[in-house]
């Protein structure tokens, strides 16, 4: 008897609860969004692996009122929108000493009014005004570290530019005169994104730690260590940002959310199997981006996801192989997987409407060797860079492509807009379209 009763209540207690097998978390709350889902008469079969057009003539329409400075958030990771009205013309070239193994990297551009500021192969920061004019040029590395070939990253807050590196190397310019405030050196390199928030700075290093500095002089305040790994990934960390969180990932799949001021771990969600010889090894994951009340992110082990922030648990997941940023604007997430399909989502559900082979003008032998960089959307257009030096231009309506315009021989960086112009990085040059 006793035993029956211990039973029932075993199962009275595992039934009364709801497992949430997405968040990895035990909860009796049931979830429910006050979001309008937009319901389509078709979806993708998301059991499906995605190599195929689908809904190819589904036309979608975007809101010009959408497209103004304000939608753009470098924090959240949204700064792939913008006016572009040109013809895509080749306007101005900034030059610089040739970068080796740039097909490895994932530089950005730090724009700093109408002007930009970049590197070069031995570390010097180099600022051009509009002209394509060198305004100053600074190196702050000594003979031996040039050697190294150090990567820079950059953020600026209108007045200071904050560098780190790959080589444990981090400090902060006067980006007027390009002279140094103050150098510090790391534990470890660096390996993500640089988000400035008021009065503090947020980078990730090869330990997978999240460490946040003082702007002034650059002490740490607190930091954040999660699962380190000897597997190393060329893919840059990302790093987003809102009022109250800081959310970064790792080179291990783990998605983290800390609260900005107290340095707390808030949440933590593992995207990847604990076997991580098998699903990690050479994980790539695009940069996070933060919309509301949800990130979504992608990794080129066959996942697009949506995690809602305020639960820290994943809303939803879909088929796609993908380590570059997606897009949202409306109700839609654009996104391009490596085997050159354009695909939208409709972000709330995930179901996936619409499926576009933006690659499909190239020859099977030159599709093997070529994957998209990046892309950003415009009113009516969609510009997506590719390995091979290729800039696609695609019909937001139609998904059709409509022009390729060659930047270089080899690969090019992600497109950059900016005063609605469109910037290219090859590695020997920023190349400046109109």
């Amino acid at each position: 008897m006793n035993k029956q009763i211990l039973l029932s209540l075993i199962f009275l207690l595992i039934f009364g609860c709801s497992f949430n097998k997405d968040s990895k978390f035990w909860s009796n709350t049931e979830i429910v969004s006050n979001e309008k889902v937009i319901n389509f008469e078709e979806v993708y079969p998301k059991e499906e692996s995605l190599k195929k057009e689908f809904n190819s003539d589904l036309k979608i329409t975007l809101d010009n009122k959408k497209f103004n400075k304000n939608n753009n958030n470098y924090n959240h990771n949204k700064d792939s929108l913008f006016n572009y009205l040109g013809d895509l013309q080749k306007s101005s070239r900034y030059s610089f000493k040739k970068i080796k193994n740039f097909h490895q990297y994932e530089p950005e551009i730090s724009f700093f009014e109408n002007e930009i500021i970049f590197f070069d192969n031995i570390g010097s920061i180099l600022r051009f005004d509009e002209n394509s004019k060198l305004v100053w040029k600074k190196n702050y590395y000594n003979k031996s570290q040039k050697k190294l070939n150090p990567i820079l990253q950059f953020a600026n807050n209108g007045r200071f530019l904050v560098v780190a590196d790959n080589i444990a190397k981090y400090y902060m310019i006067d980006i007027n005169s390009g002279n140094l405030v103050w150098s510090k050196d790391n534990l470890a390199p660096f390996n993500s994104q640089i988000k400035i928030f008021k009065d503090k700075f947020f980078i990730v290093d090869f330990s997978n730690t999240l460490r946040c500095f003082s702007l002034k002089d650059g002490q740490e305040l607190w930091n954040i260590k999660t699962e380190n790994s000897l597997i190393r990934s060329q893919k840059k960390l990302s790093i987003v940002i809102d009022d109250k969180y800081v959310y970064f990932n790792n080179s291990i799949g783990d998605i983290s959310a800390v609260d900005l001021n107290k340095g707390e771990l808030i949440w933590q969600i593992p995207t990847q199997s604990s076997l991580i010889y098998e699903s990690t090894f050479s994980l790539e994951t695009s940069d996070i981006i933060v919309d509301k009340n949800y990130l979504f992110f992608s990794n080129n082990k066959n996942r697009l996801f949506s995690i809602n922030t305020e639960i820290g648990s994943i809303a939803w997941e879909n088929k796609i192989n993908s380590n570059i940023r997606s897009v949202v604007i409306e109700n839609y997430l654009f996104s391009i997987s490596q085997e050159g399909y354009f695909i939208v989502t409709e972000k709330t559900s995930g179901n996936i409407i619409r499926v576009n082979d933006v690659f499909k003008n190239f020859s099977i032998k030159q599709r093997k060797n070529i994957k998209p960089t990046g892309f950003v959307v415009s009113k009516d257009k969609i510009f997506i860079s590719t390995s091979n030096g290729k800039l696609l231009t695609v019909d937001i309506n139609t998904g059709k492509t409509v022009s390729t315009l060659k930047i270089s021989n080899n690969k090019i960086s992600r497109p950059f807009v900016k005063n609605e112009n469109l910037f290219l990085i090859k590695d020997n040059a920023i190349i400046k379209l109109n």
